[in-house]
């Protein structure tokens, strides 16, 4: 088994295949983090030091002992009231409202296969692809109960942890804070990286020396948020793209979180993952518990790109679940920016039409079709169809636009309600308010209370009776708002429940419907709405310039097969900027391929290059989704933009390049290419040209001479 316990020193070990972790139980009964990095065979308990340090407490069951102190030795799952003054994991009030809990070791347990959560997602794998540990803390007074648990992949290089907190006291305990893992290094000079952004610039990536004091990301707005992506690495100093060691944390959660990094007085490092502390006071009842989502961790000796590999493979086959994770999916043409709110029935069959003429898949009919909705001001929480604007029923509708031989489509937000709607007229107490306070409107709209059960059971009922009465292809499950006018401690955590109990329902219910998640783009891009919906819209700006630095940063720890990425029409609706089609399609592929335009308002020539990119996708995509993706340059630091993804064999490659800059009397341009093999040698596809596979590796393709601004260019090579 992949887990190893030393009854006779106390130590756990995980080993994975390039990887092990280890801690153990001291002569006091506290869980001590040893080591994790490189696979080793050795019991790393050598690193712990003992020593008087200063201001250092002492616990009181360590006697005269000032050598040992929580505030110095590495630690499993610190807490709160320890004499440990770094970061906490834990921090627990009892029902007089004092702050301590004093974890000690109680029992464990290891087992084969991979442990669940329920009402949570989770990493996922077959019985025989993963084992399990379980490790039980408890409390010195007895108020409460942790359970660590371990979740090790082996060939993946991955260990999960979460948490579970009891109450096994009389009186009621309250949460303050709770993470899910905890890393302690006892030495180290790291960079942290992270992923910051805004509403249509996601996921820009933010490389920094860590110094000592500490460093957090995090979200409060309900969400995981455009503005801070719950994944972060802790990289050496000197490690690359592809050489050095780099550390990640993976928060499988769709609300708030917190990450922090802290390096101590004595140059020790902390990394901590869990639910966000701000508005999270959460009260467990007697013999309640509480369950801390998923962080997923993962090693790298080979740099920022194998981490990434690891992260990506894992989402696509230990997290996405559904018939659509590996097979072809639809690509796509989405009414929004062609039409926006004005639209009818017959413009979307028109759309259908041009679809199948182009060889698109699938019409996705977006915003406008219920209530009164023809602006974004009423009719959200009201999801009956507006047959008059339709010109028929939803069926009507969607026989029509299947009769021209492609699939249908529809947009929902059945997490938001109007204050212009029947749902609210009828229950206002149904959208999150602070009772006696005017709510916070954002868009126009008001956030529902899925933290209460007949609030969801009523939308989910809704959502069912569309989705029993016609035949839907697809759904854009979107949310276009924070959270605000939060009333209770609870609310935050009870409501992304409450959207993965709607979630799992429907998808379990219609087990044939592919769900793309969405929130205003990009802002609940995380690994716990990928195990409901497989891919997201990365991001409501499609500007492909733009785009090219979302998807750079969204790919160090998501696979491209989770991506929503189309081609819209110039001027781009966000930036103004007008770019090839070409260059639009080659960084639409990048993703889960579609469009968001007017095929009416193009030429005959824009539409045999559509027909053709349709194509190009289609005869790739497994290659794009399913292949090793590499980047090969950064589009922050470097003239162009380019990855590329090898198929698992190495036969195949698809290479993907976009110009950022133009210059007169240009340099020439080289791409050195990764993840082929150096013996073999690769025909170009579109040139004839021979290369071989060393070659291409240490000297690179030639890029051709630019004749515009932002050309871009794709390279098929094939092992001869």
């Amino acid at each position: 088994m992949a887990v190893i316990y030393d009854s006779e020193k106390n130590i756990f070990t995980l080993h994975t295949t390039n990887t092990t972790y280890q801690m153990k139980v001291d002569s006091y009964g506290y869980l001590l983090h040893l080591y994790y990095g490189p696979r080793t065979m050795g019991n790393m308990e050598y690193l712990l030091v003992y020593m008087n340090r200063s201001f250092s407490g002492n616990p009181n069951v360590a006697g005269k002992d000032v050598t040992y102190s929580l505030d110095v030795l590495p630690q499993e799952y610190p807490t709160l009231g320890t004499g440990d003054y770094r970061a906490h994991a834990l921090n627990i009030a009892d029902a007089e409202g004092v702050e301590c809990c004093n974890l000690t070791f109680r029992d464990y347990e290891i087992s084969k296969g991979k442990y669940t959560l329920p009402g949570l997602p989770a990493v996922w794998a077959a019985e025989d692809e993963a084992d399990t540990l379980k490790i039980t803390l408890r409390d010195e007074t007895g108020i409460v109960e942790v359970q660590l648990m371990y979740g090790v992949l082996e060939k993946e290089d991955v260990i999960t942890r979460a948490v579970i907190i009891k109450n096994t006291g009389r009186g009621n305990v309250t949460l303050k804070k709770a993470a899910a893992a905890a890393l302690d290094f006892v030495s180290g000079d790291f960079d942290v990286i992270s992923f910051y952004g805004k509403h249509n610039m996601e996921r820009m990536l933010q490389r920094q020396p860590l110094g000592h004091g500490t460093f957090s990301v995090g979200s409060c707005r309900g969400t995981s948020s455009h503005q801070y992506n719950p994944g972060v690495i802790l990289a050496d100093r000197e490690a690359t793209e592809d050489a050095g060691s780099c550390y990640g944390m993976l928060f499988l959660y769709s609300g708030n979180f917190l990450c922090e990094v802290e390096k101590d007085q004595y140059n020790q490092t902390r990394f901590l993952m869990g639910l966000g502390t701000e508005q999270f006071d959460y009260s467990l009842a007697s013999g309640e518990e509480l369950i801390v989502p998923e962080a997923v961790l993962s090693y790298s000796a080979a740099g920022l790109s194998g981490l990434s590999r690891q992260y990506q493979s894992c989402i696509r086959d230990h997290v996405c679940r559904g018939k659509y994770v590996h097979t072809s999916r639809p690509v796509l043409i989405n009414s929004w920016e062609a039409n926006h709110f004005d639209f009818n029935g017959d413009t979307i069959v028109d759309l259908a039409k041009e679809a199948a003429a182009l060889g698109i898949d699938m019409v996705v009919m977006d915003d406008g079709w219920f209530g009164r909705r023809n602006d974004d001001n009423s009719s959200l929480g009201d999801w009956k169809v507006n047959e008059e604007k339709l010109g028929g029923t939803l069926k009507q509708l969607i026989d029509r636009v299947h009769a021209e031989g492609v699939k249908f489509g529809i947009w929902l937000e059945p997490e938001m309600v109007n204050e212009d709607s029947d749902l609210y007229r009828a229950h206002p107490d149904w959208a999150i308010q602070i009772p006696g306070r005017k709510p916070v409107r954002m868009r126009n709209q008001l956030v529902l209370d899925f933290s209460r059960k007949e609030v969801r059971d009523a939308i989910y009922d809704q959502v069912c009776t569309i989705l029993d009465r016609c035949e839907i292809d697809y759904v854009k499950w979107d949310m276009n708002r924070s959270l605000s006018d939060v009333y209770a401690g609870n609310v935050t955590y009870d409501y992304v429940l409450g959207i993965y109990e709607i979630l799992e329902k429907i998808v379990i219910r219609y087990p044939n419907l592919l769900i793309e998640g969405c929130s205003g783009g990009g802002g609940r891009f995380d690994a716990g709405m990928m195990y409901y919906t497989p891919q997201i819209w990365c991001s409501d700006n499609t500007d492909a310039i733009n785009r090219v630095k979302i998807q750079y940063g969204t790919s160090f720890f998501y696979p491209i097969s989770v991506v929503g990425s189309h081609v819209t029409a110039v001027p781009n609706h966000q930036t103004g900027r007008s770019v090839s089609l070409i260059t639009r399609g080659v960084v639409a592929m990048a993703g889960t391929f579609g469009y968001e335009l007017n095929p009416a308002l193009m030429s005959e020539e824009e539409k045999n290059i559509v027909k053709q990119q349709v194509l190009t996708y289609k005869k790739y995509e497994s290659l794009i989704c399913e292949g090793t993706y590499y980047r090969l340059s950064s589009p922050f630091t470097e003239p162009f933009a380019a990855w590329m993804s090898v198929s698992r064999d190495k036969k195949q490659a698809l290479v993907s390049v976009v110009r950022l800059e133009a210059e007169g009397n240009a340099v020439s341009m080289y791409l050195k290419c990764k993840g082929l093999n150096p013996d073999a040698v690769y025909r170009e596809e579109n040139t004839g040209v021979l290369y071989d596979g060393a070659a291409l590796m240490a000297a690179g393709l030639v890029l051709p001479g630019a004749k515009s601004e932002y050309e871009a260019y794709q390279f098929v090579l094939k092992e001869m």
